[in-house]
């Protein structure tokens, strides 16, 4: 019931901020044409695995995360070692940073939107847009932006993060850091990327996996963000109306890298970054957020749902 309701209430707002606020024209569409949708083979949707259960780990408690004690989620990733734990589920998301030795990388995740925390729905609902700040994404023009929210709750974290990732790299001659979240936990993520890619060194590559993330800048941000990441999927299930959200009226865009979940062992990845206009691909199979279902948010991403209730 409180789940219906915090939906009920970001609708709303969104609706009455329609109202009343003049929107800028839609982005350009940059991308459109480039390439075609195709299909994904069932060995790409099983290497998305251990990045879904990095994910679904964020959700866990870090008393339980320390130690990788986390249930069916650290058990699918046996040989991850856990370096720290933060957040209160509340103010601040849960994250953890760790070692995985199989991929020779450093592993971020950040937790999703907990429903049942007030303060996280609140930080999911200040829409408006800020440029970054110039200390933690030094160099980026002014002309980028991001959600407000997201960019606060970012900077939270962010240095403590980094300097654990760079203690990590040092430590084990790490070759890459993995971004990993769903939700909200992908929005930061999908910061990360472009934090990680700004303030590491060169030779690092970076890698971002998310899921149902909804947008996080405009059309100036995706463009930076497709510059310097390369590597990055954002997954998104079925009907889920998470990732249509912010509009893009509201000057709001994704980055490119869509992995779209028809249904289980049925997945396309999608060109483009929100101009994608195969029936198969998120923004037009969910139109608006009347059509979509947010039951689809939590899963299942190839069998596997990730929110607080499925920390086990």
């Amino acid at each position: 019931m409180l789940l219906l309701f915090s939906v009920l209430s970001f609708i709303l707002a969104y609706i009455l901020r329609d109202a009343v606020v003049p929107h800028p024209a839609p982005p350009t569409m940059r991308r459109a044409n480039v390439s075609v949708v195709t299909q994904m083979t069932s060995t790409k949707l099983a290497d998305l695995a251990p990045y879904t259960e990095f994910a679904r780990a964020a959700y866990c408690s870090p008393t339980i995360v320390t130690g990788w004690h986390c249930g069916q989620a650290c058990e699918a990733v046996p040989s991850f070692n856990v370096s720290l734990t933060g957040g209160d589920a509340n103010r601040i998301q849960y994250y953890y940073v760790g070692y995985w030795p199989t991929e020779n990388s450093v592993v971020v995740a950040h937790q999703g939107t907990d429903p049942f925390k007030l303060l996280s729905d609140l930080t999911d609902a200040n829409v408006p847009k800020k440029p970054l700040s110039v200390t933690l994404f030094p160099g980026v023009d002014s002309s980028v932006e991001v959600h407000s929210g997201f960019a606060d709750e970012h900077a939270l974290t962010a240095s403590i993060i980094l300097n654990e990732v760079k203690s990590l790299i040092s430590q084990y001659n790490a070759r890459s850091v993995t971004l990993v979240g769903h939700s909200l936990g992908g929005a930061l993520a999908e910061l990360d990327c472009v934090f990680m890619a700004l303030n590491l060194p060169s030779n690092i590559a970076i890698k971002g996996v998310t899921y149902g993330t909804p947008r996080v800048g405009n059309p100036a941000w995706a463009a930076l963000f497709d510059s310097l990441i390369s590597d990055f999927r954002r997954v998104n299930n079925k009907k889920d109306i998470v990732p249509i959200i912010p509009g893009r009226e509201m000057g709001f865009s994704h980055v490119g890298g869509e992995v779209h979940i028809i249904s289980f062992g049925n997945a396309v990845e999608c060109p483009g970054d929100d101009d994608a206009t195969d029936a198969h691909c998120t923004i037009m199979s969910v139109p608006n957020i009347l059509e979509g279902d947010i039951l689809d948010h939590m899963g299942p991403y190839q069998g596997i749902h990730i929110g607080t209730i499925y920390c086990t």
